[in-house]
């Protein structure tokens, strides 16, 4: 009768493969967050859970540094959540929500008090955008990294497309002016206040500051194409009305010319931003993985970020739908109070547009980028502050001059000389800060002293014949 065991040699050789295949699958390095077994059954075909740092059990779809572990909507958590926010600066920060309800009321309650609307809505502007940016940030964990970067990136921005619009759809041509000095001002906040105030938190702790190239030569050459393109048309303008050998039918024809070229110019941004969106999450989505998991890595803090909880994939999208709500009410009720500001108070719309609207609307994304300085994530911070800075002048900028296109707006891109010039000695300055791969507090001081020059000079700087202002 033949055995029912195979013999002792086949017997021992499937023994040895048996015991090969385990050790592999104890010694192959886990990857995205799985175990050692989970990384060695996966390379086999077999989907078996994976779990995050806490040990909670992987979502498919989800990345194990956005999973909460929990499903649904737990409102006392979500609360809690979203008060702890992702810093203590966040969080000091939302003390200030007790002045959502009031800036709300006051609008509704006293119109005529114009001053004490603006002083409220702009401060309530603070918390909410803070909401919009935390629950961008909670949001893009939940999806791989350079993904989740630029979407992050992205809902930051949303706060300010809101706030153009907004101006747009209730000034038109009258808000023109103010859209066009604020576009400029998100410009400068970004790359002189807020890499500044980077730079100069990072250094108080470490002598230098290193960042990679390719996060800071692609940022520091898209800015210096794209203010080429925003302030051409001005160039244009100007050019052509020192003309003294046109004749009058020809000048009087040049606002509608660079009405044509504005638009023709913000369909080439929004398809450079396009290339630019292609170029980072497609063809070279590895290269910044790689510099992005490694900035990972110099985070002290690291573990701690970690372990804290973190919003389900249901309370992501119910805080940015509320904090995107409360933020367009707050945009609408502050716009509104610009004539006053501008008629009234005689400051002029280049300290409204360069100076006071883009403090607000950028706030979330300044702390955040202040953050991850001080954290020693040098690349996240750049990524936060120069991916900012591209989506305000490729995307925002292209967006609200179809958008007025469309409604028979003539938002054109004919800047002041005085806002052109500040640009681009700006994007200079800054390019020259980053061109070396370090930085320290010098250079942050640096950029925020040039950037309160400009303030002060916009503060002084007249409005246009014709709309409203004065002396101060």
């Amino acid at each position: 009768m033949p055995s029912q065991y195979p013999p002792a040699p086949a017997r021992m050789a499937r023994r040895s493969r048996d015991s090969r295949r385990r050790s592999q699958e104890y010694t192959i390095e886990p990857k995205n967050g799985a175990s050692p077994r989970q990384s060695s059954n996966a390379q086999r075909g077999m989907h078996l859970p994976r779990y995050n740092h806490n040990g909670h059990e992987v979502t498919k779809g989800i990345q194990p540094e956005g999973e909460s572990g929990r499903r649904g909507f737990h409102p006392l958590k979500f609360l809690w959540i979203c008060f702890r926010s992702s810093n203590k600066v966040s969080c000091a920060v939302n003390i200030l929500w007790p002045i959502v309800p009031v800036a709300i009321a006051l609008h509704f309650a006293q119109p005529k008090w114009h001053l004490a609307i603006f002083v409220t809505n702009y401060l309530a502007m603070i918390p909410a955008a803070n909401l919009v940016g935390f629950a961008g940030q909670e949001f893009s964990r939940k999806l791989p990294k350079v993904i989740g970067v630029i979407v992050e990136i992205t809902f930051g921005s949303i706060v300010e497309i809101v706030l153009f619009m907004v101006l747009l759809k209730t000034g038109r041509e009258g808000n023109v002016p103010v859209i066009r000095a604020a576009i400029l001002g998100s410009l400068l906040a970004n790359m002189l206040l807020c890499l500044g105030a980077c730079f100069f938190v990072g250094g108080l702790k470490r002598d230098e500051q290193e960042f990679h190239s390719a996060i800071s030569e692609a940022g520091s050459g898209l800015m210096l194409v794209a203010g080429m393109g925003l302030v051409l048309p001005a160039v244009y303008a100007n050019a052509l009305q020192g003309r003294t050998d046109l004749a009058t039918t020809e000048l009087a024809k040049i606002p509608s010319e660079v009405l044509k070229i504005s638009r023709a110019t913000a369909i080439i941004l929004l398809f450079a931003y396009m290339v630019y969106v292609f170029f980072q999450a497609k063809t070279h989505d590895g290269l910044y993985d790689d510099i992005y998991t490694a900035d990972e890595h110099k985070d002290a803090d690291r573990h701690k970020d970690l372990k804290k909880d973190k919003l389900t994939l249901t309370e992501c999208i119910i805080a940015l739908v509320f904090s995107l709500a409360v933020v367009s009410m707050i945009a609408v009720f502050l716009v509104l109070q610009i004539p006053y500001l501008v008629e009234e108070r005689h400051i002029s719309d280049a300290f409204v547009g360069l100076i006071l609207v883009p403090l607000v609307e950028k706030a979330a994304e300044h702390l955040t980028a202040i953050d991850e300085a001080y954290d020693n994530q040098m690349n996240f911070a750049l990524a936060h502050v120069l991916g900012a800075s591209i989506q305000t002048a490729l995307l925002n900028t292209p967006l609200v001059v179809i958008v007025g296109w469309c409604l028979g707006i003539g938002m054109d891109l004919k800047f002041e000389v005085f806002d052109s010039v500040a640009l681009i000695l700006a994007i200079l300055v800054v390019g020259s800060f980053l061109r070396d791969g370090k930085s320290n507090y010098l250079e942050g001081m640096l950029c925020m002293l040039v950037y309160i020059i400009i303030a002060i000079s916009a503060y002084f700087y007249p409005n246009p014949p014709g709309h409203g202002g004065g002396e101060h």
